[in-house]
């Protein structure tokens, strides 16, 4: 194992390297979100196929499935305490909930039709009103209680609160830079004391809200925060994407120094307790493109990665490199 960096007297974490044992005959280009379920089975959400796949903790394949109904751009997945799966798909604005083996159990949002932003698929800045669910939709998080909250995404700039049904209870969020305001609300979790995190990845913060939307903190020590996920005993993981310089954020303006990658975890305070991802994006344990990320009960860490999008097919790395890694924590 490679020991990854992180910060003084802080969290260690290492690498396992070539985890994934991938068969012959299926693919991938792309890990847009992971999940584990209660007995730390990994679930993996790809493109290039489109589906789920399932893996023991060891990394030994187990199955697939979802090929005939995930025909549209995939995003996160997130299982709940009842081992339902939630797989947001942001290429057709829904949300589908399925049992582990992959039986279609519901339909949250109207299939192929966005809610009306302004949003025509260019650039963040169309987005120029906050309206209902879904408009590219990006996760879903569980609340204690058992309330569903989703972040909506690339053509919104809400979130979306719903009963553990799908019923709608309330929405907040408009375009800005302000609290409570958005530019690609990507990632979202629900602490233990159900406050809301929001990963709000252009503005280059994680929001903090009570249950019912009001804001409540931010914390800005963070690098353009793609999804969230809390432990049990409180720590918060992060995937962070890389910064390219001349890239724009919303909150800091222009990008003047390239900064790779990376992966941090902090307390429920705000304050960081490890971080880690170098230059070398192709290197196991470094980051082309964190874009999903989740903790098992024995604190294995797996990040899952947009590496083809963000990086194979401009040719910054060979296609091939990872797209999802597990580190172990000691």
């Amino acid at each position: 194992m490679t020991q990854t960096s992180s910060t003084e007297n802080a969290l260690v974490f290492h690498v396992v390297p070539d985890w994934e044992k991938r068969p012959d005959g299926l693919m991938h280009l792309d890990v847009a979100g992971v999940s584990v379920d209660s007995n730390d089975r990994v679930y993996i959400f790809t493109r290039f196929d489109n589906h789920v796949m399932v893996y023991e903790p060891d990394g030994t394949f187990v199955t697939s499935w979802g090929e005939d109904i995930l025909t549209a751009r995939t995003h996160g997945i997130t299982i709940g305490p009842d081992d339902s799966v939630y797989c947001t798909s942001n290429g057709d604005h829904v949300i589908r909930k399925f049992t582990l083996d992959g039986k279609l159990l519901a339909v949250m949002g109207n299939e192929g039709v966005p809610s009306d932003t302004g949003y025509d698929g260019s650039n963040l800045d169309t987005v120029v009103r906050a309206a209902g669910p879904f408009n590219t939709c990006t996760n879903l998080a569980i609340a204690p209680h058992g309330e569903l909250y989703v972040s909506d995404g690339y053509g919104n700039c809400r979130v979306h609160r719903f009963t553990a049904d799908g019923q709608l209870v309330q929405s907040w969020g408009e375009p800005g830079t302000g609290p409570g305001q958005f530019y690609l609300p990507h990632g979202i979790w629900i602490d233990r004391e159900s406050r809301v995190l929001v990963a709000d990845r252009e503005n280059e913060r994680i929001q903090v809200f009570s249950p019912d939307g009001e804001f409540m903190e931010e914390w800005t020590d963070v690098q353009r925060p793609c999804a969230l996920f809390i432990d049990p005993s409180g720590f918060v993981y992060v995937a962070e994407l890389r910064n390219d310089a001349g890239w724009k954020s919303y909150t800091r303006g222009p990008i003047a120094e390239p900064r790779p990658g990376r992966v941090s975890v902090y307390d429920l305070k705000g304050n960081v307790q490890a971080r880690w991802g170098g230059q070398d994006m192709a290197a196991q344990g470094n980051f082309v493109a964190p874009h999903g990320i989740t903790v098992d009960s024995k604190g294995n860490v797996y990040v899952a990665e947009v590496t083809h999008t963000m990086g194979g097919r401009s040719g910054l790395v060979p296609e091939g490199t990872h797209d999802i890694q597990k580190f172990t924590r000691g």
